[in-house]
């Protein structure tokens, strides 16, 4: 084998050796998705959302994941939920919670949801899902705040709105019809006022031809004898 075929391998071989490097590297972590507060009306049923990304699928073997709650940031995690190999997702004893938290998400989609039933006043704080998927390296988090309110606001009155809405669009439509008729009538105004000053002009033109014409037909008047 020529030093050239050998060198033109080797070039080959840490191109492709980059390649798997930057490929391993673009897939070291997870991104967990959560949004950042909810809000839950007392005594209803919420859904906490928890989804995470992942370039490995699932491997229940390996996989890792634990649901814990915190009345403040301050404050210690307490794991309401968690994750077995055979059981799945199963609820932890919780004073707080007892069997009020339930699974509702869906494994096969990397989806972690869960609801809270008849959800209390003191079950406002940081609701954290924590996601491990290994061959990614680096544990995925996500946190939400959950608001707890004891009614609804007022919705606004559609009605209102939609007069509110044409009122204003039947002013702005007057208004520009108003100004569209006061510019035809400036336009059609100017028209007239060429025409009159052109009128005029060909008026004093002809006049003037007349009595040019008429000076050329005059006949002199025979002397006096």
């Amino acid at each position: 084998m020529s030093s050239r075929t050998q060198a033109r391998r080797s070039g080959v071989q840490m191109v492709s050796a980059a390649l798997l490097l930057l490929s391993l590297s673009g897939c070291s972590s997870m991104d967990v998705l959560m949004p950042n507060n909810i809000n839950a009306l007392n005594g209803t049923t919420v859904k906490i959302p928890c989804t995470f990304t992942s370039c490995y699928k699932m491997d229940v073997s390996r996989f890792a994941m634990n649901w814990t709650y915190q009345e403040s940031l301050n404050d210690t995690e307490d794991m309401f939920m968690t994750f077995h190999k055979k059981r799945g997702m199963v609820p932890l004893p919780s004073d707080r919670f007892g069997d009020r938290v339930m699974f509702a998400g869906n494994l096969d989609k990397n989806d972690l949801s869960i609801t809270l039933s008849n959800v209390q006043i003191e079950d406002e704080g940081i609701y954290n899902c924590y996601v491990r998927n290994p061959p990614d390296r680096i544990q995925g988090h996500g946190s939400i705040q959950l608001i707890v309110v004891t009614e609804l606001p007022r919705p606004r009155d559609s009605t209102i709105a939609v007069a509110i809405g044409a009122s204003v669009g039947g002013a702005l439509a007057l208004l520009i019809l108003s100004m569209v008729v006061v510019k035809c009538l400036r336009r059609h105004r100017k028209q007239e006022l060429i025409s009159e000053e052109k009128m005029e002009e060909e008026g004093k033109l002809e006049a003037e031809g007349v009595a040019e014409e008429g000076t050329k037909h005059v006949h002199p008047l025979p002397e006096d004898l």
